[in-house]
């Protein structure tokens, strides 16, 4: 597979390195896109999957749902529960009511007997007896309050898991990510499909790359952002495309780890990627030609 692999590598630089030999490109590659597999985030049924090989989805439509039963009823008990634990501490907040009234009362005759100790109407004693009220009121509630903190908890818990349930929910209902082209259908309605199975497989046509390979010899002629002439075959002709250098390799490839004479740098290659408007014609995986704008 290795000496495969260098036999047409090494048939790509050929042709590379013969380009300055008459009409030849200056580069030579195939068309890639970037390819995004969607998975199932939830177990169970899988309820419906409404997308084909070849089809154009938009991004943010609705494409696929698992079954949901489990998860709703689970929900549903776990809020029964929640109004059950709610329930026990009426009696509690009942009695805060209660003191919360009696506190009101209190703070308004501690009120009137600090007016009346200031205009001398009142005793000191009284004053302390209005004052030592307030502070018995206050500790009854806090002390009320604290025995509803362990039901007050358990309320917080069942939130905690109603929301996670809810989460679970809505990873059941698959949303596109990006508006592209179905490439690969994987799973079928009525399937039962496992957290992380791939559903389908898509990608934006609408922009495609080319990578090319070009020759240290080369790279000075080249830049990002440069337009090229990117070129397909046709029937007998070729068919012309509008690129742009999108990005080019810091690196070279396919030459050895060591490189000492001139003769052997020669033999540098640089990966390019060439950005090209697709208009229904250009495939993955597709043979092209780039050639450098004059």
């Amino acid at each position: 597979m290795k000496n495969i692999k260098t036999m047409v590598l090494a048939g790509l630089v050929g042709s590379l390195f013969s380009c300055s030999n008459g009409e030849k490109a200056d580069g030579y590659g195939n068309f890639e896109a970037t390819e995004i597999t969607i998975s199932s985030e939830a177990n169970g049924k899988l309820e419906f999957l409404n997308l084909e090989e070849g089809q154009v989805l938009e991004k943010g439509e609705v494409v696929a749902l698992v079954d949901t039963l489990q998860l709703y009823l689970s929900k549903q008990q776990l809020l029964a529960s929640k109004e059950t634990v709610a329930s026990k501490s009426g009696g509690v907040w009942s009695q805060v009511s209660v003191l919360n009234e009696q506190l009101q009362t209190a703070k308004t005759e501690q009120e009137r007997i600090q007016n009346m100790f200031a205009e001398n109407a009142a005793t000191q004693r009284q004053l302390d007896q209005a004052n030592s009220q307030v502070d018995v009121l206050k500790k009854q509630i806090k002390n009320v309050e604290t025995q509803n903190a362990p039901i007050v908890n358990e309320v917080k818990s069942i939130d905690a898991k109603v929301a996670q349930i809810e989460e679970q929910i809505a990873k059941s209902k698959i949303t596109n990510p990006i508006k592209g082209t179905v490439l690969t259908k994987y799973a079928e309605p009525g399937e039962i499909v496992s957290f992380g199975k791939p559903l389908y497989k898509i990608a934006d046509l609408e922009e495609m790359t080319l990578r090319v390979y070009v020759s240290e010899t080369q790279l000075p002629n080249i830049k990002i952002g440069q337009e090229v002439k990117v070129k397909i075959d046709s029937g007998e002709e070729m068919k012309d495309y509008q690129g742009t250098i999108s990005w080019i390799s810091a690196s070279a490839e396919f030459t050895p780890k060591i490189i000492q004479t001139k003769e052997e740098r020669v033999n540098l290659v640089y990966a390019v990627k060439v950005t090209v408007k697709n208009d229904g014609s250009l495939k993955i995986g597709m043979p092209a030609e780039m050639w450098i704008s004059e």
